[in-house]
């Protein structure tokens, strides 16, 4: 027989108002995985569900990290440095008082919420990185580059990245890629369709695999 799974929904306050952590845990997790989402979407993306699926099945505690203003029924993220300012408290608040959850650390998320996870790995001391979607630069604007985000991922990450994703290729996204970290390629855009739930419980699986802890 399975170990149970809890279930609980944290709401935490944060300076731009209050988040919520969905946290999914098994009795006696390895770790914990905390994912964002992106900036044009909530926590309902394909590969965050997969993430989320996959890591509670190896043993995980996964927390989907919904931001302030998804919260507060806005439709558009606010600017990096508030999302950051968000984002720390709640993962902080997770791993500390009473029910806290246990290192090793894993920070992670699609799209923003990869680049949310690079820039507060080292305030976090984040032991690895999921990075899905990575935005590497917006579409059409391929001389603007996120690369120094990217840099900030700690050693080891990984990063699944649709093949035809219009933010940033594999191709596009590899020769910037920092010290220990991995990528792997899944068939699909910057949002993944329904079509590439095999690809990516095929990645995410070989990635769970890996993770320290």
């Amino acid at each position: 027989m399975s170990a149970p799974i809890r279930e609980t929904v944290r709401e935490i306050e944060t300076p731009g108002g209050p988040g919520r952590a969905h946290v999914r845990r098994p009795s006696s997790p390895r770790g914990t995985v905390a994912l964002g989402h992106g900036a044009g979407g909530g926590l309902g993306a394909i590969d965050l569900a997969i993430a989320r699926e996959v890591l509670v099945g190896a043993g995980w505690a996964v927390v989907l990290v919904e931001q302030p203003w998804l919260v507060a029924g806005r439709r558009v993220a606010g600017r990096p440095p508030t999302l950051d300012a968000a984002w720390v408290p709640i993962v902080e608040a997770l791993l500390t008082g009473r029910g806290r959850l246990p290192r090793p650390l894993v920070l992670g998320g699609r799209s923003a919420g990869a680049r949310v996870a690079c820039r507060t790995a080292g305030p976090l001391e984040a032991d690895a990185a999921l990075l899905l979607s990575f935005p590497l630069h917006l579409p059409g604007q391929p001389d603007k580059l996120r690369a120094h985000e990217l840099a900030l991922a700690p050693d080891p990450s990984w990063v699944v990245q649709g093949a035809t994703d219009a933010f940033g290729t594999p191709d596009e996204v590899r020769p910037h890629l920092p010290h220990g970290t991995t990528l792997l390629e899944v068939p699909g855009a910057h949002s993944f369709p329904r079509s590439s739930r095999s690809a990516l419980t095929e990645a995410l699986t070989r990635i769970a695999g890996m993770l320290p802890g």
